[in-house]
């Protein structure tokens, strides 16, 4: 098979087209030929060399979202059939015409979804569901505040965030992102460029806030919660290292916490795909929610694909697209 490969770590011209094995699926996986995967930031990182994958996962092809159609399935694999088209978090390997992946990891493509569309789904559907929802535990009418609004990660949230009757406030980096974000549902934009957004919000504090920023905002953020608020880290882009006031967290009972999803087991996994298909994969029937689709590249431009994902010029997700039969 064909497959993009880091062939060192550096720039975006390290990435390779090359040939791999074809991966061999164990009794509880499926093979899925890939029509589409998503590019994250974390792809970024191991391209770099500072986000090294799991010990099972594909060493050397990133790619941690994909969408297509299972053409092997293990002895064990009973809720998909050959032929399902699905899309599916996997911890490496997604950036090739075909990757292996646990069952319990795969969701069907929505109705109406193309495989691009699909294939931005896993990695943010999964990640805000589970920190914005299970660990930030977002209620209804609460205020929500998203740095990086118009990211693949904040276009979704800010959706289902909307969905389920929350105000959302975002932080971006252009008054474009910013309208493009309110018409997705955001009730207000905050332009990071030239505005502060503690001094922005010191007035009207926010419940909940969703950072993958880091470094200078946690002070920031500290100051704007609520009593009883909670932040949620999902990155550090700025800087994993800041002090804490612990008085001052304790006198606001402020929760801090964040995750990653990458090391985390099947089981927890396959468990967050099931809470998922029951209580977001409705939404999408319901035509509630956009996938933001900013542009799309053939497999073979993924350095193409990461140069623009370092810009941060773009609105959503990019996504590669497999040669079709």
């Amino acid at each position: 098979m064909k497959a993009i490969v880091i062939t060192r770590h550096g720039g975006p011209h390290v990435l390779k087209l090359e040939e791999r094995e074809k991966p061999t699926v164990n009794e509880n996986e499926v093979l899925i030929k890939v029509k589409a995967a998503g590019i994250n930031r974390p792809d970024v990182a191991q391209r770099k060399g500072n986000y090294p994958p799991p010990a099972d996962a594909p060493q050397d092809i990133p790619g941690l979202e994909v969408a297509g159609i299972i053409e092997q399935k293990g002895t064990n694999v009973h809720q998909w059939k050959i032929s399902d088209k699905v899309c599916a978090l996997v911890s490496g390997g997604g950036y090739a015409e075909y990757v292996k992946v646990n069952a319990g990891q795969c969701l069907p493509v929505p109705d109406g979804f193309t495989f691009v569309e699909a294939a931005g789904l896993p990695e943010t559907v999964y990640t805000v569901w589970h920190n914005v929802f299970q660990r930030g535990k977002l209620q209804k009418s609460e205020r929500l505040l998203i740095h990086g609004g118009s990211s693949g990660i904040g276009v979704t949230a800010i959706q289902l965030a909307k969905y389920f009757g929350a105000e959302v406030i975002v932080t971006v980096g252009t008054d474009e992102k910013g309208k493009r974000c309110m018409e997705l549902g955001a009730d207000k934009f905050i332009n990071y460029k030239v505005q502060d957004f503690e001094q922005e919000l010191k007035e009207s504090p926010v419940d909940l806030i969703l950072d993958m920023v880091g470094g200078a905002y946690f002070q920031k953020n500290i100051e704007i919660l609520k009593p009883d608020g909670r932040m949620v880290y999902i990155n550090a882009m700025q800087g994993n290292i800041v002090s804490l006031n612990i008085m001052q967290m304790m006198r606001k009972r402020i929760t801090i916490t964040g995750s990653t999803l990458r090391n985390r087991d099947t089981a927890f996994k396959s468990a967050l795909a099931k809470d998922i298909h029951e209580k977001v994969w409705p939404i999408f029937a319901e035509e509630k929610f956009k996938p933001v689709i900013f542009t799309t590249f053939p497999m073979e431009e993924a350095d193409k694909a990461h140069q623009l994902m370092e810009s941060s010029r773009h609105i959503g997700k990019i996504i590669l697209e497999m040669k079709q039969d």
